[in-house]
């Protein structure tokens, strides 16, 4: 059990992750952390909507960011911040290169715990959240400046192959354009806006149409794109 005074009283958690099993691994670390915490389990943002709707007095979200039904990723933490800011969200994912952890925190999460952790981190980051704290995890001498180059290659690798049709709608969800928006503006189907916008995250390697704004903003998209016309 957690020896601090945010883990006196029962808590009430919202996991939210698509895989089963990892649901239940973090409901069984919850419960053996924090005895007789009530634990609502979701699967998707809107499941986790409800849930917090209604339970109001939810104490924390855990949060996977690779969601694969609706808003998932970076765009589900922004929603739940923006519905339900009183809540702090702490962010269990497979992603472990910092600048992961740096944007999620830019985004308003409370902590970022790698899936890969075990119980007893996962335990300090909960209980310094609950405390009000931010938690960030151990970078074990990771070199964040390297991880930074790295994720700003894969980003111009991935625009080196993004079809003409992919760059065009890359550049309205740059101006914040929805798939509706995009799909009237260059006269096609919203459908293939979508298949449009999987292939650009895909090939980019990202996770949302929100983190395609946040990596894309830090490339020069016009001169990356002529670079790689150029003969």
């Amino acid at each position: 059990m957690i020896e601090t005074e945010a883990a006196i009283e029962p808590k009430r958690f919202v996991v939210v992750d698509d895989h089963p099993l990892f649901r239940e691994a973090l409901k069984s670390a919850l419960a053996a952390s924090f005895p007789g915490a009530a634990i609502e389990e979701a699967d998707t943002i809107d499941a986790a909507r409800e849930a917090l709707v209604g339970a109001p007095d939810v104490d924390l979200v855990l949060l996977d960011l690779s969601l694969q039904s609706g808003s998932g990723g970076y765009d589900g933490l922004i929603r739940l911040r923006k519905e339900f800011p009183s809540v702090p969200v702490l962010i269990v994912s497979g992603l472990e290169e910092p600048s992961a952890t740096h944007e999620t925190l830019c985004l308003g999460a409370s902590g970022f715990v790698p899936k890969a952790a075990g119980r007893a981190v996962l335990a300090e980051a909960i209980g310094r959240v609950l405390s009000g704290k931010i938690y960030m995890p151990n970078a074990n001498g990771c070199d964040e400046a390297s991880s930074a180059r790295r994720t700003a290659k894969r980003i111009a690798e991935g625009l080196a192959k993004l079809t003409p049709a992919q760059e065009r709608v890359l550049v309205l969800i740059r101006r914040g354009s929805l798939n509706r928006e995009i799909a009237a503006e260059l006269g096609i189907g919203e459908s293939t806006v979508k298949a449009h916008v999987s292939e650009i995250i895909r090939k980019l390697g990202v996770l949302s149409r929100t983190q395609i704004v946040i990596e894309t903003a830090k490339n020069d998209l016009a001169a990356a794109l002529a670079a790689r016309d150029a003969p």
